[in-house]
């Protein structure tokens, strides 16, 4: 009796020539309008994994000259390398093949906007919080830990009615941000903010509309539900988008498998394509982030200074 195999496997080398790949242009648009950091900063193209930045980190001074024959004082300028390393996001969704020949629409085009949705919210959390960023982004810093770090962060109650109430809140945490040398472009909030705003009134019964040179507040569908909770959390974050860089790589594909396994971490084998008469869409997205946060005269001090500033939930 011939010995029936349950190991073999068929490897990305072996059906290289088979499996389609292309990049899609469609979805990079799709990310840029749905990505509240691709939208806010500035987006690159990138044709390496990392990238080198350099950012003024020392401003020229100039002297009087004491008379006629005074002497001239020197000064410099410098400039310190900032890094932008990319990493990989990806996304893997199999279905077995009778349920698509069963299906009265095309799944997989309902469900590429879902893999497109999935990928923005862990790129905009990673940024954004730190949530499961990898090594080398952990190193450059999510943006409300830059802030918090600053001193940039203001507390939800901070000022009673008398003194502004929930509108000065939010109009220190601007202020924040100008006292480093920024200039606030935008803004994004938990959806808890939006409501709070509109609890906003005068003395008598109006609602209050924030100050005209608060910018405008997104709420973006990318980080619902995504958003700490509890003591100390973020609910607001401004900042200087200009100062925020992120780059794409052009090699973002799909690719439908028909072929190999899934396994997981362990390397357990999960799914068997052939062998269960499966296919699978994999998504994979490569980008990466950086901030300058450029030495000015307002606040020559890196360690507080910052671009981005927090308002946050009350302690107690």
């Amino acid at each position: 009796m011939i010995p029936i195999p349950y190991s073999n496997l068929v490897t990305r080398s072996n059906v290289a020539a088979l499996v389609p790949e292309s990049v899609s242009t469609q979805m990079l648009n799709t990310l840029s309008e749905s990505s509240a950091v691709m939208q806010l900063g500035t987006s690159i193209p990138l044709a390496s994994n990392q990238v080198r930045f350099p950012v003024l980190s020392a401003l020229p001074t100039a002297y009087f000259v004491n008379g006629d024959t005074g002497l001239k004082q020197t000064t410099e300028a410098a400039w310190a390398n900032r890094y932008l390393y990319v990493e990989e996001i990806a996304t893997i969704v199999p279905i077995p093949e009778a349920v698509l020949d069963d299906a009265q629409f095309d799944v997989f085009a309902a469900i590429r906007p879902l893999m497109e949705t999935a990928i923005v919210r862990v790129l905009d959390a990673a940024v954004i919080f730190g949530t499961n960023a990898p090594t080398t982004w952990a190193t450059e810093g999510n943006l409300v830990a830059k802030a918090v770090a600053a001193g940039n962060v203001v507390a939800r109650g901070t000022n009673n009615a008398a003194a502004g109430g929930y509108h000065q809140d939010i109009l220190d945490t601007v202020g924040a941000i100008e006292l480093d040398g920024h200039f606030p472009t935008g803004a994004i909030g938990n959806v808890t903010v939006r409501g709070a705003l509109r609890k906003v009134r005068t003395t008598t019964g109006e609602q209050l509309p924030l100050p005209a040179d608060v910018p405008a507040i997104q709420y973006p569908g990318s980080l619902a539900g995504l958003w700490p909770t509890g003591v100390n959390a973020a609910e607001l974050l401004v900042g200087d988008f200009s100062q925020l860089v992120v780059g794409v790589r052009q090699d973002m594909t799909y690719k439908l498998l028909d072929q190999g396994v899934i396994t997981d971490g362990a390397g357990a084998i999960q799914f068997n394509l052939p062998q269960q008469d499966m296919l699978a869409l994999r998504l994979v997205f490569r980008a990466g982030y950086a901030t300058s946060n450029p030495i000015n005269f307002q606040q020559p001090n890196a360690a507080q200074r910052s671009p981005f500033a927090v308002l946050r939930s009350p302690a107690t």
